[in-house]
């Protein structure tokens, strides 16, 4: 890969949104978000739960169609970009190869009536990778390895392991056609603590030998930070800041991740965080007026807040917030 292609952003997301229609109105889910991901990063997506972080990851790669923007995915071959949003269906089977999703819940997105080989397997069989059975059962075989699975599990069946090990099998057929780009819907928020280290550690060893791109989607912060390069915080529909793990916990700079922060417990008697409480309600994604859509709750609110929505703008080298009055609060 050439210098040029190094530098140059994997993915370039423009202008995206996706609206649902619902009898209210038009519910903006994802509205007018932009950012780049680098090839072998890591981009953590948070925020509370209705914030539209999962429609978002579901629209990279085009679970969802979006209502309008470009996702732009690098093809090192050409050094050209492919929009995922506007490709045909022949060409988007093509690109399903190099992007996959890892899903939340390791139960519900498994048919429970496949053995462990026969889920792994499946994505192999769909799109006739291998030439032969020998060559498959290698292959899922060494998807098994990959992922910590045993052997002698091949077998079971998803209601007969535990939550991690399905998890497990949720990465192992993510990873069978070897993607470039997988985005990670909170993959660990359905497992216990102990296994949740065990996955990250798993997805972090992945990223290291295979140089995947990945989206984490999650509500947790403590956990974003520790797999993160970059942190982008959600709130009602957009991106409010986007920087460096390390610099949103050192100096943030919107009054939402002010508030994120502080509700995480610090495990340490003589260090006490001053928790900042949220008043006033959720405003709503139906129709959102032109205006902050955080100044319902926000604590340095100004008549300018409630009459112009502020743009995502670059405060600092690589640190951007959306907020009428950034480094002022």
């Amino acid at each position: 890969m050439s210098d040029t292609a190094a530098q140059k952003p994997y993915i370039k997301v423009e202008n995206l949104k996706k609206y649902f229609h619902t009898k209210r109105g038009m519910l903006h889910a994802v509205d007018d978000v932009s950012f780049s991901i680098m090839k072998g990063e890591t981009l953590g997506l948070v925020g509370e739960s209705g914030c539209g972080k999962s429609t978002l990851g579901r629209c990279l790669i085009r679970l969802l169609p979006s209502t309008d923007g470009h996702v732009l995915l690098h093809d090192e071959k050409t050094d050209g970009y492919t929009d995922v949003t506007k490709v045909g269906k022949r060409e988007m089977n093509n690109l399903r190869k190099r992007v996959q999703i890892v899903f939340q819940d390791p139960y519900s997105c498994l048919n429970p009536r496949l053995s462990v080989w026969e889920l792994i397997a499946e994505p192999l069989i769909v799109n006739r990778t291998c030439g032969s059975n020998k060559e498959m059962r290698g292959r899922v075989c060494e998807l098994m390895t990959t992922v910590g699975l045993a052997e002698r599990l091949e077998n079971s069946y998803p209601h007969e392991l535990d939550g991690g090990r399905r998890q497990r099998i949720g990465i192992a057929r993510s990873l069978a056609l070897n993607p470039e780009f997988i985005v990670l819907d909170e993959p660990v928020s359905a497992l216990d603590v102990c296994i949740q280290a065990q996955i990250l550690n798993l997805l972090n060893e992945l990223q290291r030998d295979f140089h995947y791109t990945y989206v984490f989607i999650s509500h947790n912060l403590s956990v974003v930070k520790h797999v993160s390069d970059r942190i982008a915080v959600m709130y009602l529909g957009q991106i409010v800041e986007l920087t460096e793990y390390k610099e949103l916990f050192a100096n943030p700079l919107h009054p939402y991740t002010l508030a994120l922060l502080s509700a995480i417990p610090v495990a340490k008697l003589d260090v006490q965080n001053e928790r900042i409480i949220l008043e006033g309600d959720v405003g709503s994604p139906i129709e959102p007026p032109d205006c902050c859509r955080f100044a319902g709750r926000c604590s340095y609110v100004k008549d300018v807040c409630k009459n112009r929505t502020p743009e995502l703008a670059e405060h600092a080298p690589g640190h951007f917030v959306a907020c009428h009055f950034t480094g002022n609060l």
